[in-house]
């Protein structure tokens, strides 16, 4: 009788999912903490939930999709409750806003980073697994709140090394709710009326940069066929609500005065419409009398990702320098942060309005655009490795990586078969060391070490004259006891 063969597992990440190394964890850590220390300047304490979250508190699945209960990993418990993956970070703040609403004060002000994973279809750049990096205020109604946030958000690509090369731009859900009432959509009296109708619209307008005016204004209207034949139900709007709806997103003027007066024409005599104008400028406003005037944080109507989530004030964050795209063509990095007022999602616990406005940075997009810039700060040289030539002297090897670890200095000792020293230099260019430590019998007895500078060492096999290489050898020899004052001053000048 024959064994059936086991089938051996194949090594390879799930679809959509990803590995991260060391540099990469390295440079997206120095990010985080650097994000952190300015949420923490401006009073704001950390908080981590649980990876899993009930189904039950989740509730309404990835805002801003047209596929609702849809797009996490849930799976049920003992034929129970049902608990998923948490899709975002604002969700769980919810249900802790809830939870501990008894013990945390209010406002409450937190920030929180980590992954966060959502059962969608992948795709080039786009993973079920990634990271989040938000800052919310629980329990401050004022738009003072919205502000903070936003000049937040300022002060950490200022921090990054990204002044002049971004803009923060703010719109408004109320001032859309108004133009949706001028646009004849809206009834304040009735707002389940016409509810597909503003939900097609949201959506057009949220496709204005893709699909331009044109395509918008057939969406509004009857529906638009696309490329390839494919026909997509329109909102039915005459074109004279049409008309209202696309000079709301071109509504943006050369200063905030006047963009707001344009806003008032629009929201004709809405409450609610007026009501979000008055916001905008008072958010206008605190944010100059701190310093925030446009070149860093604008009013801007054309800003409508995540209207259909948000109750008040909305905020992107946008990168303006350009980049090339997959194509070789000239474009703006565009957007990494996104956020806004949201007083309807705690309630869902307690029953009560809790006011809240918050915003989530996408890190790898502002990973990338850090390090497509030359901002990438993070240490990502390997350790200094002391090499093996006699292994029955580990021992002395193991006494200088603790010498270096105590001066501060990055180090380990080889733990490969010794056997081929070659293989020893090789091990050290892979893990990217600037020094490497040799010490052999004949070193060993006269009392010193040769200490190998990798860095200078690549840069002389390039370009280096032999002048410049006397001048400079790339590897020394020293007294034992000059060891660590060598590598530090190896390490300063690489």
């Amino acid at each position: 009788m024959s064994k059936t063969k086991q089938r051996r597992p194949q090594a390879e990440t799930p679809k959509g999912f990803r590995d991260y190394f060391g540099a990469e964890v390295t440079a997206r850590k120095e990010m985080l903490d650097r994000i952190a220390r300015v949420y923490h300047r401006y009073g704001f304490d950390p908080l981590e939930t649980s990876a899993v979250e009930t189904v039950e508190a989740l509730g309404k699945f990835l805002p801003d999709v047209d596929r609702p209960n849809e797009g996490v990993f849930a799976w049920q418990e003992d034929e129970k409750d049902w608990v998923a993956l948490r899709y975002d970070l604002t969700a769980p703040l919810a249900r802790v806003a809830a939870q501990y609403r008894n013990d945390l004060p209010s406002p409450y002000r937190r920030y929180a980073m980590g992954p966060v994973w959502r059962n969608e279809k992948p795709g080039p750049g786009r993973f079920r697994q990634f990271y989040q990096c938000d800052a919310d205020t629980v329990g401050a109604s004022t738009v003072a709140a919205d502000a903070e946030i936003c000049a937040m958000l300022a002060d950490v690509f200022e921090d990054l090394g990204l002044g002049g090369d971004f803009i923060v731009r703010i719109n408004n859900r109320k001032v859309l709710n108004g133009v949706m009432e001028a646009a004849g959509v809206l009834d304040p009296t009735d707002p389940e009326r016409f509810a597909e109708e503003r939900g097609i619209v949201l959506r057009a307008i949220d496709k204005l940069d893709r699909l331009g005016e044109a395509g918008v204004r057939a969406l509004i209207g009857e529906g638009r066929k696309d490329d390839s034949g494919d026909f997509t139900k329109g909102a039915g709007l005459p074109d004279a609500s049409a008309d209202i709806v696309l000079a709301f997103t071109a509504a943006r003027r050369d200063s905030g005065a006047e963009t707001c007066a344009e806003l008032r024409r629009l929201v004709g005599d809405s409450v609610t419409g007026a009501e979000g104008v008055a916001e905008l400028e008072e958010m206008a406003a605190l944010l100059a009398a701190q310093g925030y005037g446009a070149d860093r944080v604008v009013i801007d109507p054309s800003v409508v990702r995540g209207l259909g989530y948000y109750t008040g004030p909305v905020y992107e964050a946008e990168l303006t320098f350009e980049i090339l795209d997959e194509k070789g063509r000239k474009r703006q990095f565009g957007s990494v942060a996104g956020g806004g007022r949201y007083d309807d999602l705690v309630k869902r616990f307690t029953g009560q309005a809790v006011p809240a406005t918050g915003v989530s940075i996408g890190v790898d997009r502002l990973l990338a655009a850090l390090t497509a810039k030359g901002r990438v700060v993070a240490d990502t040289a390997g350790p200094v490795v002391v090499t093996v030539m006699d292994r029955t002297r580990m021992a002395d090897y193991q006494a200088m990586v603790r010498d270096l670890r105590r001066a501060g200095i990055r180090a380990e000792v080889y733990l490969g078969n010794p056997k081929n020293f070659g293989n020893q230099l090789k091990y050290a260019d892979k893990r990217n060391s600037p020094v490497a430590i040799i010490q052999g019998s004949d070193e060993a007895a006269r009392g010193v070490v040769q200490i190998k500078d990798l860095v200078l060492g690549a840069k002389i096999a390039e370009s280096a004259t032999l002048e410049e290489w006397k001048e400079r050898p790339a590897q020394v020899e020293v007294p034992l006891s000059e060891l660590v004052a060598t590598v530090k001053a190896m390490l300063e000048a690489s």
